[in-house]
């Protein structure tokens, strides 16, 4: 059963909420973090990208832009930007994008569940993106970016939930550049608290990562070094647990995550269309990026030297196992591994990942400006896919799920 607990948040004043909110730190690159935080001194984009504070070309994993996130986060609590609460609270977090709307309960989940498989995975890590954020938290001693979590919907949860939002003032509430509403409201009252981790640990057998898989993998790994380091170790200590974010799993959806890869491995155009049109039939009738996108399962858009052209998998290249029946394996399989000689995309440099709300158009940009080759749009993973194979203890390939909306960092931190 999960196990979950109310937690001191490190928080914003009411009114510095709104600037201090940004994405995580892993949906940008360098220069738009720097663009986004531009003219904002309070932007936690300075806790999360702190390489922003440092000039062009610095090395976003030297030590010291590290410790400069560090300087940030206990600077914005010195200053008053940030608070740490008395006591150990829950929250909850309603977002709305898009009129569709989206509501989590914030607290902190157990490192231990992770290992135990009580928290559940559905994709592989990169190492060097775990390293990444280990060595972040290490330093700052704080989560400060929410694993966003999923759990079966719970009819008791979320009666306590709606109450809590109907009768309560929240304490943030606004809307982002992005024009997704964020509000928030704070669990104070200690029976809704305990009844809350209560129907956790008996009715909610498993949590699912939705959205975070390398900072809950980071956030384990710290913890689990803490313990090893503690010879008082007793398991209430906070580095026992880390920041979530947990909603039922009706109320989300999941968006398409594309693929550009740099090369054709030595193929000319006309040889790479020739080896994929074995294993796929290949369509490029007036397509651009809105008509390409794929409209069912087993149907891919290609971006190749200006010109879209949908693809459709052959049958007999369509496995009927849990994995291999996804979208993401039959590219893998058939194409990314076969013909351009990438065998792990967690660790190869030669393809990147673009989430689905950038759409299709991103694709285009980096293939027309050079930086790629090609380009594929697929169509997304459904949530029952998602759990049902990471109930079968399989996991997908790494950038199978874009979740939408974000959730922000800064909004919440957790200190251990």
């Amino acid at each position: 059963m999960a196990i979950i607990k109310p937690f001191k948040a490190v928080r914003p004043k009411t009114e510095m909420a709104s600037q201090v909110a940004s994405l995580p730190y892993d949906v940008m690159n360098t220069r738009e973090a720097r663009e986004m935080a531009n003219g904002n001194p309070f932007s936690f984009l300075h806790v999360s990208r702190a390489e922003i504070d440092f000039p062009e070309n610095t090395d976003e994993h030297s030590q010291e832009v590290y410790n400069k996130a560090k300087e940030n986060f206990f600077e914005f609590i010195s200053d008053g930007v940030l608070f740490q609460e008395d006591k150990p609270l829950l929250y909850i977090y309603a977002q709305v994008m898009a009129g569709r709307r989206q509501i989590g309960l914030v607290a902190s989940s157990s490192m231990e569940d992770y290992f135990n498989d009580v928290i559940k995975k559905h994709e592989f890590t990169r190492p060097e993106k775990e390293e990444d954020r280990i060595r972040h938290m290490e330093t700052v001693q704080a989560h400060v970016g929410p694993i966003f979590l999923t759990y079966p919907k719970n009819k008791s949860v979320d009666a306590i939930v709606n109450d809590i939002i109907s009768s309560q003032k929240p304490v943030y509430d606004f809307t982002a550049a992005d024009n997704v509403q964020h509000t928030v409201w704070v669990v104070s009252n200690e029976n809704q608290i305990a009844q809350l981790v209560s129907l956790f640990e008996k009715e909610i057998s498993f949590t699912y990562i939705a959205d975070g898989h390398h900072r809950t993998a980071s956030a384990a790994k710290v913890g689990r070094k803490l313990k090893s380091q503690n010879s008082n170790h007793n398991g209430t200590e906070e580095y026992n647990f880390f920041l979530s974010v947990l909603f039922p799993d009706e109320q989300l959806a999941i968006m398409d995550y594309n693929r550009t890869v740099k090369d054709l491995n030595g193929l000319s155009n006309e040889e790479f269309l020739e080896k994929v049109s074995s294993r796929f039939s290949i369509r490029d009738s007036k397509l651009n990026a809105e008509t390409a996108k794929p409209a069912m399962l087993h149907e891919f858009g290609m971006y190749l030297n200006g010109v879209w052209y949908k693809l459709e998998a052959k049958n007999e290249f369509i496995k009927q196992d849990p994995i291999g029946i996804l979208d993401v394996t039959i590219l893998q399989e058939n194409i990314l591994e076969p013909l351009l000689g990438i065998k792990d995309v967690r660790t190869d440099k030669q393809i990147d990942f673009v989430g689905g709300i950038r759409g299709l158009k991103e694709l285009e940009r980096r293939v027309d400006s050079g930086d790629m080759k090609v380009a594929f749009a697929l169509f997304p993973v459904s949530l029952k896919q998602l759990m049902d194979i990471a109930d079968s203890g399989n996991v997908m390939p790494p950038k199978s799920t874009w979740f939408e909306p974000k959730l922000r960092d800064g909004l919440f931190s957790h200190l251990f």
